[in-house]
């Protein structure tokens, strides 16, 4: 029984949905590393709270590398007590990036993911809610390995916090998954076939060391469920909204297209050393994304442009400025463009963008060297040719 629900829960994991909980020692906890966090940075005073904010972000691209990062420069200790602090508070983290970095099979991940789950309370919790709490915390991988460690680990501290509500750890896991499995049974449209309850309770028969499990305990879980699916957790490192937090500038700007060289108006925002735009003020993805890496940025006069108060990025050459955009369908895309021209209402608005601009330009010095590379070649070509 155990290893025939070990194999069916990655087929229905997939659709797996998980619901957030208002649980207060999970707030506690999160409060409690927060602090002790802020306190060390002393917030927005310290230029480290800058480089936290970035080691989040490459945490969100890189699980493995975003940790590197952040112990490299002291804001995480390399100790899997306190990287296992830092997702358990999860503020600004994709819960697939934490999902994942949880998941690894190296000694070090094991040992964060073990202290992951004993940072959770779950004492004199129904085993539905315990899941609900722990797999809000975290979105599951998709590989088996990964997930069988994870909710061995999951019903063993479950035991452990409640002694007496099963005979044994695999009891626990395989009732959890049950309880998984039926979530998207139940709710999941494409499945014709709902089991009832008797048929739940039928399935969980001597999961318990041969016994079975209580059926006013099953039904209680098959009615929890029914009611109140899992639900997926909005990602707090996919939602861009958080990058634009306190941003550096924001506002109205005209820009003018690539191929088609219109003006449109877009709402400007400038963050972290990248240029956002977007077609309204309301958006919560943007329309395109410009880097401010090896860039410059040049006034605008009248004998190029009809239009007022103008300014451009480009990159000093010819090169194509790294950006992405969204297409006409909505997919993401390279940015093809040398040069981005923008117009401000104002004289006034124009320098302070392009003051703001020239501030949050981060260089490479590999750039400026191939740079200085490509001129000699064109300004003093080689004799052998």
């Amino acid at each position: 029984m155990l290893t025939f629900v070990k194999m069916s829960a990655k087929t229905f994991l997939c659709g797996m949905l998980c619901h957030r909980w208002p649980f207060r020692g999970e707030l506690r906890k999160q409060q409690d590393w927060g602090t002790r966090k802020c306190a060390h940075f002393k917030c927005k005073n310290n230029p480290k709270t800058k480089q936290m904010s970035m080691g989040k972000k490459k945490f969100n691209m890189d699980p493995k590398k975003g940790i590197e990062y952040l112990i490299k420069y002291d804001l995480l200790q390399n100790t899997p007590e306190d990287v296992a602090g830092f997702l358990f508070q999860g503020d600004g983290l994709d819960k697939t990036a934490i999902g994942d970095y949880l998941g690894e099979r190296n000694d070090f991940n094991i040992a964060v993911l073990k202290a992951f789950v004993n940072l959770h309370e779950f004492s004199e919790m129904i085993l539905v809610q315990a899941l609900r709490q722990f797999l809000w915390s975290f979105r599951l991988p998709g590989e088996a390995q990964k997930i069988d460690r994870m909710m061995e680990c999951f019903a063993e501290r479950y035991c452990e916090l409640n002694e007496g509500v099963f005979t044994s750890t695999d009891t626990c896991y395989v009732l959890s998954f049950a309880i998984i499995m039926l979530n998207t049974s139940l709710h999941n449209p494409s499945v014709k076939d709902k089991p009832t309850v008797e048929r739940f309770i039928q399935m969980n028969r001597g999961i318990n060391d041969g016994e079975d499990l209580p059926a006013k305990l099953l039904t209680s879980l098959y009615e929890s469920i029914k009611n109140e699916p899992f639900k997926i957790p909005e990602d707090d490192g996919n939602d861009l909204m958080h990058t634009f937090f306190n941003p550096v500038k924001e506002g109205w700007l005209w820009k003018q297209g690539g191929r088609y060289k219109n003006w449109k108006r877009r709402w400007f925002i400038l963050n972290d050393n990248c240029l956002y735009y977007f077609e309204y003020t309301t958006d919560k993805e943007p329309k395109g994304i410009i880097p401010l890496e090896n860039i410059r940025v040049r006034e605008v006069g009248p004998e190029k442009t009809n239009k007022p108060n103008c300014f451009e990025i480009h990159s000093g050459g010819h090169e194509i400025i790294k950006a992405c955009k969204l297409d006409s369908e909505g997919k993401v895309v390279e940015g093809k463009h040398t040069v981005y021209r923008m117009s401000a209402s104002k004289a006034e608005d124009k320098e302070e963008w392009m003051t703001a601009i020239k501030t949050s330009i981060s260089e490479h010095p590999f750039y400026d060297m191939l740079a200085t590379r490509r001129k000699n070649a064109v300004t003093h070509p080689s004799k052998n040719t």
